[in-house]
């Protein structure tokens, strides 16, 4: 396999794990871009509705350690996507001191057009991959990001 791009030589980079995982990140942030730029939708925000559709309460503080954003910036992330009639914080019932994270008409007809884009937008990126590649790759990446509780499964 040839280590040069661009003209470099990076075999002395391309061994580590993070440098490969950086250069596929790139390629899957131009195809988020791409396909789910129009929609004037980040990367984060497209994760919060996806996560707020699929979990009937979730909180910011939930949000927050799913997506492992930091509380000031997860606040600031909500309020835009309050301001742009995706979400709403809405009292809870049970805990009067919690919000509770929940979409608007426009963020659940927003969340499934984004969704059915998401679906096939990364063919491109991850298309050199076989079907079972593909599938290898999520459970290797999903395993390194669960860090040291998902040792030696």
């Amino acid at each position: 396999m040839s280590h040069a791009r661009n003209g470099l030589d990076e075999s002395r980079l391309t061994h580590l794990v993070g440098y490969a995982a950086s250069r596929a990140s790139i390629e899957l942030k131009k195809t988020f871009q791409k396909h789910l730029g129009p929609l004037d939708l980040k990367a984060v925000e497209f994760s919060i509705l996806v996560l707020v559709a699929s979990n009937e309460r979730v909180n910011q503080r939930q949000l927050c350690e799913a997506l492992d954003v930091s509380a000031p910036n997860m606040a600031i992330t909500l309020d835009r996507m309050v301001e742009r009639g995706w979400v709403a914080r809405v009292r809870s019932t049970e805990d009067r001191r919690a919000q509770l994270i929940h979409l608007t008409a426009l963020g659940q007809k927003l969340v499934r057009r984004a969704e059915k884009i998401a679906a096939g937008m990364e063919r491109e990126a991850i298309g050199v991959l076989s079907a079972t590649e593909q599938l290898l790759l999520i459970e290797l990446l999903l395993k390194v990001a669960r860090g040291k509780t998902a040792r030696h499964r």
